[in-house]
């Protein structure tokens, strides 16, 4: 054991709590069972095998209500594994149920035997035909997909709300459509072919001429079934007329019937059969998409009404015009969504009878926008449309950052106003659809219905297509709430059906909530035929079971979570997983929602129970140590939620008051530190020279392990010699700024060392640049001893933190003249560090100081202060660059690209960049977070060269330079270089 072991007690809750009634219980404290688990790793390898108790509970989560706890998770990497996991099952007669971003909302990605996670190992587009076409994994998020197809005008036709996350097979599997969708722009429409693995592990790629003849070799009896059922099925006039009419609006209830009356042979009902089917009827292993046009010339309005009749009166209209958007948020949704950084703070007073109309028209060409434009201007004349606040304006505009603020606003309905829901209620998200027609009475009717069961009302949904979105919060550990919500769903689903003729299920899919309702709304004619198709795909009922079809009438109240409270930053979290993608240990460890998710489950235990101990053993290191701390969660979480900052408490929890102490004390002494860090710097990198890498990398390991891995950083080969001891002398007399070189940049030196031409320090270069724009930059004499806090901010020392965010704050104000100079820092992180993140830890005093500094990133001086200024006498050909996660945070990525455009006549920003999780020293501490958070980005980068390699973070530069065994350098070093009129 490390000498410095950090003790887990730290990490235990200390809150009085009963045990909850959905609590993992304690006979699967020790994790999958045996001989499950040997079994199936002597099938796959250990590293494709989850089998610890926090594995499992981090997966029986999902964005849904209910929870369902695995016995064992899989990570196949390839067709072969998931036809091993198939035929293994078969033989031990156990269930199987997939699952991607787990963003689904009533249960699908849920399995309480053998769960398959199918995101990590399945990502990936080839684009085809000049993008008409492209072939995307299953793992894939469609924003991911959108990313890469942009680049050739198109775009796929499903735009779920959740494309930040959710993946192209659960797309698919689910026929999830969106904003925009509709019932012609949605899976089943626009899918080319896909290649699926069914029950039996037959593998299928619909898009093979020969696939049918394969199957029935194959599958005989499944062929014959096939077509006995679309024989059936069209014999019955009255049974095709009402398939068809189910399908004229939105419908995600049950299975896609009408694949037999659109396929003609065994394959091409099983093509249609899988989108929509949920993961019952096979694995959706590579789908084919056709693509859209990306029309982007975009106008939007955002209008408002003084009722929902009001406003469900004026759709038409704008769907006669054109519009290819028209969503609607009621007033309990726009107030809620007041939460949501950027929606204006006026929405929070508004009558709740008001309600608004999303209007968005897409054009690819400028004849195209104006004719779009007069014709929403006709569709406006005579509209009763009201403004009860100052910040609407009821016009359409074609500002990108105005449109992108509506559709932030709408998007975030069901997190933020899930996420104002009173602490400890669980949340159940529920869509319909009804004939477009009926959509004010629709509202009307389900508003009244949430009032009378006692739910807060809201609606929202997306108003053209007649489909309506609704929320539910109740508390799940009380059973009059669970039968309040029974009554609810009873009354809710006799509404839809009787009532309206709609869809129980618009574009969410069946999944646990609905099945028990499947009847109701189908009849038992086309129940019973979706029956006997499930039978004759999977009939031995190995895929998963209950969550299409279920005859317990009672199976919409199984499995519902109860959600305890937690750390008051993280407990608004309703697990809707938008933060996944975003985070650089996704594939190694834990996600933000996991770090949320497992510490419930501590919380539904009783204290030092066996699962809460479980968890703790592992929650140091897969949720607290391998945090990168970047915070990049809070950007994708549409209610901001920061884990990062709740994990940098958690390590805060973990130190000892010695540790503490000693914290405080490097701070004080920084000057000190630092001259000791460059000093050690320099010796490392004269012995690495001298006898190479490998026995400082083995003295550091020894030392870490004696010690502790999360304390002491180990050697890299990639970590540069020492900075210089002095700084570019530069004088404060006409100063245009205050240029404050991080220590980082003070410690270290840069790519290459310091060598010539293009060697400059980064230091150098920017005064160097700044000069040559006639913007000189003044470098105090006393920065030595000075930091941007990060260091402490970081690891959670929260003493030595307030020590140096105030040393900063109060040297900051004197050098710039009590805020009259802007202060320029070329470190990305110590920008956001100085500019935002020491705020909290300030004096009174020092806030107010604070609030009359212009904190200023070295890239965004450069583009807009230099770039205008500058005569480019050199470029490069090619570049690519790495936008780091603080540059996300300050909004900076368009100033470092705008750089890098300068000096480079073609720039690359790599579809998969993201965080490079190096982190000041957390790379060194935890080089397989960095090696895992680059991977993607790495591979991209190395498919073909590039001329410079560029980002803003001296350490990240580290990062990606380990990662790709490219030298990556600051975009202002490559600025330089263009600029100087002579290369020496």
């Amino acid at each position: 054991m490390p000498l410095l072991e950090p003790d887990r007690e730290a990490l235990r809750p200390g809150t009085p709590r009963r045990p909850a009634p959905d609590r993992v219980t304690d006979s699967s404290a020790g994790g999958t069972p045996e001989p499950l688990r040997s079994e199936l790793t002597a099938l796959l390898g250990a590293d494709k095998v989850l089998w610890k108790i926090s594995d499992l509970v981090r997966y029986a989560s999902d964005a849904s209500p209910y929870r369902f706890l695995p016995r064992v998770v899989l990570l196949p990497e390839d067709l072969d594994d998931v036809s091993a996991i198939l035929s293994y099952a078969h033989g031990k007669g156990r269930d199987v149920v997939f699952r991607a971003a787990g963003t689904s909302l009533n249960g699908q990605a849920q399995g309480e035997d053998i769960l398959v996670d199918v995101r990590r190992h399945w990502t990936g587009i080839e684009v085809l035909d000049d993008g008409a076409r492209a072939r995307i994994g299953p793992g894939t998020t469609v924003l991911r997909a959108n990313t890469t197809l942009a680049r050739y005008g198109r775009l796929l036709g499903p735009d779920p709300a959740s494309a930040i996350a959710c993946t192209v097979g659960g797309v698919v599997a689910n026929n999830a459509s969106g904003m925009t969708a509709g019932t012609t722009r949605n899976s089943y429409r626009t899918l080319a072919s896909l290649t699926f693995v069914l029950p039996s592990g037959t593998v299928v790629d619909t898009a093979d001429p020969a696939a049918d003849e394969e199957l029935r070799h194959a599958e005989p009896e499944l062929c014959a079934a096939l077509l006995e059922l679309k024989a059936e099925i069209e014999a019955d006039p009255e049974l095709t007329a009402r398939i068809r009419a189910k399908y004229t609006i939105k419908n995600t209830n049950g299975y896609r019937l009408d694949a037999f009356l659109d396929g003609a042979t065994p394959v091409e009902i099983l093509r249609g059969l899988m989108v929509g089917s949920e993961g019952t009827f096979g694995f959706i292993a590579e789908t084919v998409f056709d693509t859209l046009p990306l029309e982007r010339r975009v106008s939007s309005a955002l209008l408002f009404f003084p009722s929902l009749t009001a406003a469900a009166a004026a759709v038409p209209g704008f769907t006669e015009a054109g519009a290819i958007a028209v969503e609607l948020m009621d007033g309990n949704t726009l107030r809620a969504s007041v939460s949501v950084q950027g929606v204006p703070a006026d929405w929070a007073a508004l009558p709740r009878e008001t309600t608004a109309l999303l209007v968005e028209f897409r054009a690819s060409d400028e004849a195209g926008q104006e004719a779009h434009e007069r014709a929403a201007e006709a569709a406006l004349a005579g509209l009763d449309l009201v403004r009860p606040a100052a910040s609407v304006t009821n016009a359409f505009t074609r500002d990108a950052g105005a449109i992108a603020g509506y559709w932030k606003a709408r998007k975030a309905f069901v997190t933020a106003v899930g996420g104002s829901r009173p602490s400890g209620t669980t949340l159940i998200t529920e869509d319909f659809a009804v004939p477009p027609a009926r959509l004010a009475d629709a509202c009307e009717a389900l508003l009244e219905l949430q009032s009378r069961h006692g739910f807060d009302a809201a609606v929202a949904g997306h108003a053209a297509h007649g489909n309506l979105h609704f929320l539910l919060a109740f508390d799940a550990a009380k059973p009059q709430d669970v039968a309040r919500y029974d009554a609810f769903m009873q009354e809710f689903c006799a509404l839809v059906v009787d009532r309206f003729d709609g869809s129980l299920k618009a574009e969410h899919a069946t999944g646990r909530n609905i099945a028990p309702f499947l009847e109701r709304e189908w009849g038992p004619r086309a129940t019973e035929l979706m029956w006997r198709t499930k039978q004759a795909i999977d009939p031995a009922g190995v895929l998963a079971p209950r969550i299409v079809l279920d005859r317990d009438p009672r199976a919409h109240l199984r499995g519902l979570k109860t959600i305890p409270k937690v750390e008051a930053v993280a407990d608004p979290c309703i697990e809707c997983g938008f933060c996944e993608p975003t985070c650089p240990s996704e594939d190694l460890t834990t996600t933000p929602r996991q770090r949320i998710v497992l510490r419930r489950e501590m919380m539904r235990q009783t204290d030092g129970s066996p699962v809460e101990s479980g968890l703790l053993d592992a929650y140091g290191y897969d949720a607290v140590d391998t945090c990168a701390g970047d915070s990049t969660c809070k950007l994708a979480c549409p209610v901001g939620i920061d884990t990062g900052a709740m994990m940098k408490d958690f390590r805060h929890r973990r130190h000892t008051p010695r540790e503490e102490r000693i914290a405080a004390l490097t701070a004080r002494n920084f000057r000190a530190v630092e001259a000791s860090a460059r000093l050690a710097v320099g010796v490392a990198d004269a012995l690495g020279k001298r006898v190479g890498d490998a026995p400082l990398q083995a003295v550091t390991r020894l030392v870490r392990k004696a010690v502790r891995p999360d304390l002491v950083p180990e050697w890299l080969p990639q970590i540069p010699g020492a900075a210089a001891r002095r700084l570019p002398a530069t004088s404060r007399a006409g100063a245009s700024a205050v240029y404050y070189p991080a220590c980082v940049n003070r410690i270290f030196a840069g790519p290459d060392g310091g060598g010539a031409d293009a060697g400059l320090s980064l230091a150098e270069a920017v005064v160097a640049v700044s000069a040559r724009a006639g913007k000189p930059v003044w470098i105090p004499e006393d920065v030595a001893g000075t930091c941007c806090a990060t260091i402490w901010h970081s690891k959670g020392y929260d003493a030595g933190n307030r020590i140096m965010a105030n040393r900063i704050v109060e040297a900051a104000w004197g050098w710039t003249a009590g805020g009259r100079l802007p202060l320029v820092v070329d470190a990305s992180s110590c920008t956001l560090g100085i500019a935002d993140e020491v705020v909290p830890y300030l004096t009174e005093d020092n806030r107010a100081l604070h609030g009359e500094l212009t904190v200023v990133d070295s890239l965004v001086w450069a583009a807009d202060e230099l770039l205008s200024k500058l005569t480019v006498f050199r470029t490069a050909a090619s570049a690519v660059v790495h936008p780091t996660c603080s540059m996300e945070h300050l909004g900076d990525v368009g100033q470092l690209r705008a750089v890098a455009e300068a000096c480079a006549d073609e720039v690359v920003v790599p579809d998969d960049a993201g965080c490079c999780a190096f982190a000041g020293d957390r790379g060194m501490l935890h080089k397989e977070l960095t090696d895992s958070a680059t991977a993607k980005e790495a591979a991209e980068v190395d498919r073909r060269s590039y001329d410079a390699y560029l980002s803003a973070n001296r350490m990240c530069e580290i990062g990606m330079e380990r990662a790709t065994g490219h030298p990556y350098r600051s975009a202002l070093i490559e600025l330089e270089h263009a600029t100087r009129p002579t290369v020496r």
